[in-house]
């Protein structure tokens, strides 16, 4: 089998190559033992067919893993999400607060673990900006497609003259993937240590553990403040910001076959309007599908699934949808 010191690196595979290996061993000691003495020939002939046997089928098992793993390697279960108020002021970083919640609801309804990394709130209560993790089976290839700019339409609860306001909040979906394409020198890196702030007791507000990694080549900067120690703050901000380069990465790629994107959802392009949510007319557009569905409310309250399920096929053809 090749690579097969490799695959006794893995913690997947380890055993099954130990096993096989030992196998190819007796596999080579029954082949000299039968042309050793000719009457062993046939005892011979029956132990290799056993062998061989073993030898496929642990074949066959480490396949089915390595096929599991370019799965998950494709769709990994765990993801940063990134929203960011837009434009509108406070009434967008108000709409950024019930899309964080709206996922936040979606990962509990689905059982996955998720946790707030970084936030930055407005004065009116929204956000300005904040950072999740999430794990979960599926998730990235669930939400893949969230990434880009969502568009609400209402009147604020400060509007006096009844108008409709639009703001924007925009989201990005970074998978964090166990093997990266890119590769960061120390000497690229600006690190800063900083107190964390919000809850966490007294620790945090005494010891330096909040880390802000800036990537000095493309300015790319991250931060992750939820740890309790300095040390897994900077693993998780170097997780994140492999995130970041390996998505900026694959958007300038996409970017230069998106001429024809007929056979395309999106560019997965954080500038890319996708979305409307048009609380008068109780309607969610995606421009991408042309479709609309009803029940704002049910939606921000982690009703998300139809939505999801549009963008879950091979292939889906774009519509020229005009938008409200």
């Amino acid at each position: 089998m090749e690579n097969l010191e490799e695959l006794k690196k893995s913690p997947r595979t380890s055993h099954l190559a130990e096993l096989y290996d030992k196998l190819a061993h007796e596999e080579e000691a029954t082949r000299d033992m039968m042309k050793s003495d000719d009457s062993l020939f046939e005892l011979g002939k029956e132990e290799l067919a056993t062998i061989r046997e073993q030898m496929n089928a642990i074949k066959l098992q480490i396949a089915d893993i390595k096929k599991k793993e370019e799965q998950e390697e494709e769709f990994p279960s765990e993801i940063i999400m990134e929203i960011r108020a837009g434009a509108g002021g406070d009434e967008a970083s108000l709409f950024a607060l019930d899309l964080a919640e709206m996922y936040q609801a979606y990962f509990d309804k689905m059982d996955f673990d998720w946790k707030t990394m970084d936030e930055s709130t407005s004065p009116a209560g929204g956000y300005k900006e904040v950072s999740m993790e999430a794990k979960g089976e599926n998730i990235y290839k669930l939400l893949r497609y969230e990434t880009g700019v969502h568009r609400i339409q209402r009147v604020p609860a400060t509007e006096k003259m009844g108008r409709i306001h639009t703001s924007t909040a925009s989201v990005a979906i970074l998978p964090l993937r166990k093997k990266h394409k890119l590769e960061i020198k120390p000497s690229d890196l600006e690190v800063e240590f900083s107190r964390a702030g919000g809850a966490g007791g007294q620790n945090v507000n005494k010891v330096e553990t909040a880390v802000r990694l800036i990537h000095i080549p493309t300015g790319i900067d991250v931060r992750s403040t939820s740890e309790r120690s300095q040390k897994t703050n900077r693993e998780k901000a170097m997780e994140i910001l492999y995130a970041k380069l390996d998505a900026r990465q694959q958007e300038e790629a996409d970017k230069k076959y998106a001429a024809n994107r007929k056979d395309q959802i999106g560019t997965g392009d954080r500038s890319e309007k996708i979305r409307t949510y048009n609380e008068p007319q109780d309607r969610v557009t995606d421009h991408r599908v042309g479709k609309s569905w009803h029940n704002i409310k049910g939606i921000f309250e982690g009703g998300i699934d139809d939505i999801l399920k549009a963008f879950q096929g091979d292939k889906i053809e774009i519509d020229d949808a005009e938008e409200d």
